[in-house]
């Protein structure tokens, strides 16, 4: 027994190293574990990254435009909300004084033929006599969007239509809660005919959840149509409000997909999306229900807004358009010619020329030159749908011949299979739990890249996972750009879905922002888009993790040229998607020797001590990305990487020339990218 000993101790001591490389594999990383991540900066082993890689993907859903981007401030402008039909409901606008004193209903009476219902108002009341009008007069109000934002010395336009056979004395205000914050009077003796009302009106005071009123002691009917409150400041003049515009410009992107997903095929094809119902003036047009997410839109935000928003931003527009298909029913191909017709003729909207028939029609609304549109979407999520190929087809074919420049999106997956159809790109969703997401950061491993490239258009973590907005969602996805990132010679763009919210109407959990009448913040997915900011058109270095804990772990390197200093950087970007912490060992080649700068360099990180924090109105920048210098830079350096975290490092670059190694480098191994 004795003799045995030795050898016992021996084989106890293997049984802990195998159960301590057992749980090493089960559980990812552990702490403290060193990982290396060598970079290759050397030409021949670089590939160039899409100027559009990365870009951003707009939705009328949760109130986005509407109440939203779209700054407009009165909901249901037009009375039009409630339907074609008489009497219908005025809802939000509610009436000042009860059925003694005023009676509100709707009529057919409108000047504009596209959108005929008007408010009439009968005042029964008069400032003396036997019926007098309560203190403050009768009349209508509109709360807004959950609340009008007033502030302070800023100037708001109104616009309304008004008509009465007698004269009128009416006033409007903006009303806070406590105080009227301006308030004007329109006074006249001879509105028979829709007479056109433009008052500017200068807030003396602050609330955000004002509204706008429209009362009179004055007994008589008065109509009133299209009635519209803007603040004069909006982007460049353009209707978007600016906080939200700003937080979207500071993501840069490189395309903005337009108007939406679900939006442009509506419940029905009666509610989709239809672009001539949404251009020219304003009061002309109709408005819709969107049917998908509940709620009517004025379509202020139409289809010149949206390219104006695209031009405005920098960003690239792809226009989605609807293909004869909705969710419940659908045109079939033999019918298909008018849908058609009617893209074609979008299409010279945006880039006919002043004096063409759509063209003049975009001159005429302030844009004479051509918009730089050269790509759409046919279709949303429609490739199932029995009709989707023979249309799509059609759509094709018209578009290649007119326009053989545009370069067209199919629905239909090409990501594991080929296409059956012509395409440039192919359209691709994911929203799934955190961990589905992460581990889809090899998805385009092995897809082709010598077919139509991936149009990565909707990506988010959903469900229990992200809450209304976690950092493990957040993660989960950094994980999936990097992957995309080292795909983008299969890649071409993509964009998180959805990108606003108004929290009072969470149709849609979780959003990059969130925002109400007055005040926003980003979700840390909206901040985790920041850190690709600077991907467009950047420098995709080879690079690998050794050994490669692909389970928690994910990296890539670009460099990239900042255009403030004109400095070049060498970015890497690195998801610890574990629970434990990490010391990376950074070793970098193909850089001429020296040239890495401690003076410039920083970091950025992306964490908090619980996994499933958020931020909110009470607590905005709770989870954001935190930046501090780099005092030991070189060829080869060690960060640690806090648990669950996203790490971004700028190494400045001192020279624009980046050493080029031998011939053998040009032979890439994609597997390591």
């Amino acid at each position: 027994m004795g003799a045995s000993t030795p050898f016992r101790s021996i084989f106890l001591f293997f049984l802990i190293v195998l159960s301590a490389l057992y749980q090493s594999s089960a559980t990812g990383i552990e702490a403290n574990q060193t990982v290396a991540l060598f970079v290759n900066a050397s030409k021949p082993s670089t590939k160039h990254i899409p100027e559009t890689l990365f870009g951003i993907f707009f939705e009328e859903i949760n109130h986005a435009g509407a109440g939203g981007l779209w700054a407009e401030l009165v909901s249901n402008r037009g009375f039009e909300a409630g339907g074609p039909n008489i009497p219908s409901n005025i809802d939000p606008w509610l009436v000042i004084g009860d059925e003694s004193s005023v009676i509100v209903s709707t009529e057919r009476s409108s000047c504009f033929e596209r959108n005929k219902i008007a408010l009439k108002m009968e005042v029964l009341c008069e400032h003396e006599g036997t019926n007098v009008c309560p203190a403050g007069g009768v009349g209508i109000y509109n709360p807004g969007f959950w609340g009008m934002n007033i502030e302070q010395g800023k100037t708001y336009k109104l616009v309304l239509y008004v008509r009465s056979l007698g004269s009128i004395n009416v006033s409007v205000s903006l009303m806070g809660s406590k105080q009227t914050l301006a308030t004007a009077d329109i006074v006249a003796d001879n509105v028979s005919n829709w007479t056109k009302t433009e008052i500017m009106l200068k807030a003396n005071g602050a609330d955000a959840k004002s509204r706008l009123q429209l009362t009179t002691s004055r007994k008589g009917v008065i109509w009133f149509d299209q009635v519209s409150l803007m603040p004069t400041d909006t982007y460049k003049g353009h209707g978007f409000r600016n906080d939200l515009f700003e937080m979207v410009k500071a993501l840069k992107p490189g395309f903005i997909r337009f108007p939406g997903g679900c939006f442009v095929e509506g419940e029905w094809l009666r509610n989709a999306f239809r672009w001539k119902e949404t251009i020219g003036p304003w009061e002309e047009r109709p408005g819709h229900f969107g049917d998908v997410w509940h709620y009517w839109t004025d379509d202020g935000l139409g289809h010149y807004e949206f390219f104006l928003l695209a031009e405005d931003l920098g960003a690239v527009p792809i226009w989605v358009f609807n293909n004869g298909v909705s969710h419940q029913d659908q045109v079939d191909t033999t019918g298909i010619a008018p849908f058609v017709q009617e893209i074609m003729d979008g299409l010279e909207f945006a880039r006919g020329d002043s004096n063409s028939k759509w063209g003049s029609i975009r001159a005429a609304m302030g844009h004479p030159e051509p918009f730089d549109l050269k790509y759409v979407a046919v279709g949303n999520e429609d490739c199932g749908k029995k009709n989707y190929r023979g249309n799509y087809l059609k759509f094709y074919s018209a578009i290649k011949q007119a326009y053989p420049d545009i370069k067209i999106i199919s629905n239909c997956d090409a990501s594991s299979q080929p296409l059956d159809h012509p395409a440039d790109f192919y359209d691709y969703h994911i929203y799934s739990n955190a961990n589905n997401v992460f581990a889809s950061a090899s998805k385009f491993d092995k897809a082709s890249r010598t077919g139509p490239k991936a149009f990565v258009s909707e990506y988010a973590v959903t469900g229990d996972d992200a809450g209304k907005g976690s950092l493990l969602a957040a993660l989960a996805e950094a994980g999936f750009l990097i992957g995309l990132e080292k795909n983008c010679d299969a890649v071409e763009m993509a964009s998180y879905a959805p990108l606003f919210v108004n929290t009072n109407d969470r149709t849609w959990n979780p959003d990059a922002i969130v925002f109400d009448s007055s005040q926003f913040y980003g979700t840390p997915s909206y901040w985790m888009q920041h850190f690709f900011r600077e991907s467009n058109g950047a420098t995709l270095l080879k690079s690998s993790l050794q050994p490669n804990p692909s389970s928690s772990l994910i990296a890539s390197a670009i460099t990239w040229k900042n255009t403030q200093d004109n400095n070049l950087y060498l970015r890497i970007k690195v998801v610890n998607f574990g629970s434990n912490s990490v010391t990376l060992q950074i070793s970098i080649d193909g850089l001429e020797m020296n040239s890495l700068q401690a003076l410039g360099s920083t970091k950025t990180e992306l964490t908090s001590g619980n996994l499933m924090s958020e931020n909110s109105f009470e607590v905005p920048n709770k989870v954001v990305p935190v930046k501090s210098l780099v005092d030991d830079v070189g060829e080869d350096m060690d960060i640690v990487l806090s648990p669950h975290s996203f790490t971004s490092l700028d190494l400045l670059i001192s020279s624009n020339n980046i050493r080029i190694v031998g011939s053998g480098a040009a032979s890439v191994d994609k597997s390591s990218y």
